[in-house]
């Protein structure tokens, strides 16, 4: 029963038996031992498994503001399995997670590297200077030592001409 009545909360500072309370960690170098051993006991009993668990692919995160993280999956999916020759039996026999629902697109690093605007800029350069590379390449196979002093002198006095003008603006 609590106390009763208009009291004094009762607050004893007595001397009390503090070392039956003492809790020491004598014992940590020795469990740390004991869990390193049952960690490679369980490795060792789970063999061509990995002992980390099962073994998921690397995916990015959906949204804006998450999609630069790399996370877990939830599994390889059946394609990626099958490009792989594994059987899904199998897979599950030596630790692979599968996503068997899952539906996703593999990407190849040829894919993640395309560069559709740098792709469709060069392709408009190129269809532009098609009859100019033809013509160049015309003259070179008629007569070579022609063409590329031609070139060279055509590059010197334009870069002279340059200059003149830089020179009389200044």
């Amino acid at each position: 029963m609590p106390p009763r009545g208009n009291n004094m909360i009762p607050n004893g500072h007595f001397h009390k038996d503090w070392q039956r309370f003492v809790k020491t960690w004598f014992n940590q170098p020795a469990r740390k031992i004991r869990r390193k051993q049952n960690r490679m006991k369980k490795s060792r009993a789970i063999a061509p498994r990995p002992a980390a668990g099962l073994l998921r692919p690397a995916v990015r995160c959906l949204t804006i503001r998450y999609r630069t993280k790399l996370r877990a999956g939830r599994g390889f999916t059946l394609q990626e399995l099958n490009a792989d020759g594994l059987s899904p039996k199998f897979a599950r026999t030596i630790g692979i997670a599968l996503a068997i629902r899952t539906k996703a697109k593999v990407q190849t690093e040829e894919e993640k590297s395309f560069s559709l605007y740098n792709t469709l800029r060069k392709a408009r350069d190129d269809a532009r200077l098609v009859g100019v590379r033809a013509k160049r390449a015309k003259d070179a196979s008629e007569n070579p030592d022609d063409v590329t002093k031609a070139d060279k002198e055509k590059k010197s006095l334009r870069n002279s001409f340059c200059n003149i003008r830089v020179k009389n603006i200044i």
